[in-house]
């Protein structure tokens, strides 16, 4: 089964660390995933861009209609996200424990039920 987990933070959170601890942090993570690499258990994990870059479409009267997004005034946004290939749910969890980002903020589990290939 595969899962999504999705690391929110804002900016007071990640500009609190110095930058020697960030680069820990960093590493840290890092390792774990290589770790989940090689096991086969970590599909891949992301960085995302600024929220500053974001952009939302919505179709309006039938036409695409292109908004700054998600709103800056949100307090944490979407940083990063890894997707996991796992046996279950408990070890998707167990996954996300060990993310040194869950010792700073929450990483939210989602299942992804549909496996994104074009039926034939």
């Amino acid at each position: 089964m595969k899962y999504m987990l999705l690391i929110y933070g804002n900016d007071e959170l990640w500009t609190s660390f110095d930058p020697k601890e960030m680069q820990e942090i960093v590493a840290e993570t890092d390792a774990l995933n290589q770790v989940l690499f090689a096991s086969g258990e970590l599909v891949g994990g992301y960085g995302v861009d600024d929220q500053a870059n974001a952009r939302c479409v919505r179709i309006v009267a039938g036409a695409p209609v292109v908004t700054d997004g998600p709103y800056i005034e949100t307090k944490e946004y979407l940083g990063s996200f890894s997707i996991l290939d796992v046996d279950s749910l408990d070890r998707a969890l167990e996954i996300a424990a060990l993310n040194p980002a869950s010792r700073f903020t929450s990483v939210e589990i989602r299942a992804i039920p549909h496996g994104g290939v074009p039926e034939t």
